[in-house]
């Protein structure tokens, strides 16, 4: 990675999933999404390292039968 690059998770698959906020690509916030340029690369990569587990957190909660899994809000 050259000296200017700035280290992303981003996958291109960008869709905020309504229940839990996140990008069902990446794992971030819609504010961590929008920060990211102005973050330091510390900030950046203490985020990803909690990216993997709040993906499957959230994927965990739909499977006990999150509002996604029941077919949105009632």
């Amino acid at each position: 990675m050259s000296a200017s690059a700035v280290s992303t998770p981003c996958v291109k698959l960008c869709v905020v999933d309504p229940i839990s906020a996140l990008c069902i690509g990446c794992g971030r916030t819609t504010a961590e999404i929008a920060a990211w340029s102005r973050m330091s690369e510390s900030e950046r990569t203490t985020i990803m390292a909690n990216l993997e587990a709040r993906l499957r957190e959230a994927r965990s909660r739909e499977r006990r039968g999150g509002l996604i899994s029941r077919g949105g809000r009632k």
